[in-house]
């Protein structure tokens, strides 16, 4: 197998005996964080196999190992890391940039809600999860990023604008940023209870889904969890603000107005319950009223200040003119998920309750 024919490097193809009678190459992307390629071996198999973003500990893969393989023997389908020829779960390239092969899944996955019976399978997926993890015990390596570690993202949010150097840019992120403080003041301290083993970015896109039966119907049925970067634990808000956040949002990431579609949220709370199997504390069940606006506030934080640092977060080229335009859009898109959630927060309470309870 050549570097040539693969478009990929050699050194780390030729590493994992699953490959080592050769592979096609199907298809790549780039993500917001890592490069993709999906990979068939000389056996029919599938793999997907990733560079992984350098903003990640090395340790993150032994999170994942141990957290796929409790989920397989808790009766959940879940992809698995390969081992390379030495025996280690990921492999570094000569020019030093982290790659890893996993075992590829069947299903699909989506950007955005399809139907309310997928937001409904889809909760009972994220339950059976959180079920299959409750006795789970070992320790989570760091990430090697701060996640979900609000008051430092609003800090270095105010180091960025303090070192602007553009009057444009910051008068703009600035007027942001101060929409920022004042709705977080709005919603005070966040419930710092029970922490769970979490998923951490239940965005819809990593979850897959298959049709009920072959060849029938849409397929609204959820299978199985991927990319598992972000495993900690955390309160059970962080996970679901999370989720709703990206479920519940009909209008997407990149657009300046929001609709939070309370049939989603509904659907996906039964699922969840479905899924789980058992009861959530009432604690819990109130923390997570607020918890879509405080992920929104959250990631609008980050969003805004990589509007000035243009170091993290990909941005599109074909729409955008610049990371900044791409960035402070997102940062505004997020503020109305804010505002969006916040005016069906009564009825969302009453859901909570009602289903939870």
């Amino acid at each position: 197998m050549s570097d040539e024919a693969g478009g990929l490097p050699l050194d780390v193809t030729e590493a994992y005996p699953a490959l080592g009678d050769g592979f096609a190459r199907r298809d790549g992307e780039v993500g917001l964080l890592h490069e993709t390629h999906h990979l068939r071996a000389a056996d029919g198999r599938e793999y997907v196999l990733q560079k992984v973003s350098p903003v990640f500990a090395p340790e993150i893969h032994d999170n994942i190992e141990l957290v796929s393989r409790h989920l397989i023997k808790g009766g959940l389908v879940s992809f698995l890391l390969e081992r390379n020829r030495a025996d280690g779960l990921y492999t570094t390239s000569g020019s030093g940039d982290r790659w890893r092969l996993m075992t590829r899944l069947p299903g699909v996955s989506f950007h955005q809600i399809q139907t309310v019976a997928q937001a409904e399978s889809a909760g009972q997926i994220v339950g059976r999860f959180h079920s299959a993890l409750e006795d789970f015990t070992a320790p989570l390596q760091p990430m090697g990023i701060p996640f979900r570690e609000t008051a430092l993202y609003r800090e270095n949010l105010n180091r960025a604008l303090s070192r602007c150097a553009d009057r444009v840019r910051g008068n703009e992120v600035g007027a942001v940023a101060h929409q920022i403080d004042e709705r977080f003041e709005m919603l005070g301290a966040p419930y710092d209870g029970r922490q769970r083993v979490i998923h951490g970015d239940l965005k819809i896109s990593n979850i897959l889904f298959e049709a009920a039966g072959q060849g029938e119907g849409a397929p609204d049925v959820a299978t199985a969890l991927i990319d598992f970067d972000t495993l900690m634990r955390a309160p059970l808000w962080s996970e679901w603000g999370d989720a709703w956040r990206s479920w519940c949002n009909r209008r997407g990431e990149d657009e300046l107005g929001a609709h939070f579609d309370l049939e989603v949220f509904t659907a996906s709370l039964r699922g969840f319950v479905t899924g789980l199997g058992s009861s959530v504390a009432s604690d819990e069940r109130a923390s997570l009223v607020d918890a879509t606006e405080r992920i929104s506030l959250e990631l609008a934080t980050r969003y805004a200040t990589d509007a000035l640092e243009e170091s993290y977060f990909a941005w599109d080229s074909e729409h955008f003119d610049s990371a900044y335009a791409h960035n402070i859009r997102r940062a505004r898109g997020q503020l109305a998920l804010f505002e969006a959630a916040r005016e069906c927060r009564a009825e969302r309470a009453e859901l909570i309750e009602a289903i939870l309870g």
